[in-house]
């Protein structure tokens, strides 16, 4: 781990988390919870194994990760945040809500996991109907299928298919971010090849207010 060898929080906090990939690694375990190695490769696409497990080790020796023996039936070695690896949760809350500027398109040779819309639902989605009945709304990309929960006052992200979906949206990722983002209404993204089927309800009740969203 090379340090820029000086003394401010900023650059001391880049010497731990700021070389390639790292942050990348701390997205994975944050949304998906504790991994398997072969968890972290799915999850980082283009990453070279020595390369992952050489962050592996630079984030435990930091503090930032832990890792446990599992027992059977699971029986192999867990990867977890530490309570200060958990601290940057804000940290990539603002460098995600900062970069969703950059998602318009995506560039050419991007590729795209369904969990990744974790970080724009939770910036974007909010159940504005706390008092109604727990709804759910599948996400299906050419990536694995995620499930946005709506209940209580909240939207939170898992992935996994839903048994039977409230509503389900399917197409393109940038257009369902459009949608989350309030680029884009319901009938446009749909114009522009976004399939919306089940409970209408369920997105309205989810979809930021046009003030807010702009």
């Amino acid at each position: 781990m090379r340090s820029y060898g000086q003394y401010c929080s900023i650059a001391k906090a880049l010497d731990v988390v700021g070389d390639r990939w790292t942050l990348l690694i701390i997205r994975e375990l944050m949304i998906r919870g504790a991994c398997r190695y072969t968890d972290l490769k799915k999850g980082l696409p283009g990453i070279a194994t020595n390369l992952l497990s050489d962050r592996i080790r630079e984030l435990e020796s930091a503090g930032l990760i832990r890792r446990e023996d599992a027992p059977p039936p699971i029986a192999t070695t867990l990867f977890h945040l530490t309570e200060a690896g958990a601290e940057l949760q804000p940290v990539l809350d603002a460098i995600g809500r900062w970069g969703v500027r950059y998602m318009t398109e995506p560039a050419e040779g991007d590729v795209f996991q369904g969990h990744w819309f974790a970080y724009p639902a939770s910036f974007f989605l909010h159940d504005r109907d706390p008092g109604g009945p727990p709804a759910s709304i599948e996400l299906r990309t050419a990536s694995s299928p995620v499930v946005i929960e709506v209940s209580g006052g909240s939207a939170r992200l898992r992935p996994g298919p839903a048994a039977a979906p409230d509503l389900v949206l399917q197409g393109e990722p940038r257009l369902i971010l459009a949608l989350f983002s309030g680029g884009l209404t319901a009938a446009e993204a749909a114009d522009r090849g976004l399939r919306i089927s089940g409970d209408a309800s369920v997105l309205r009740r989810v979809l930021p207010e046009p003030a807010a969203a702009s």
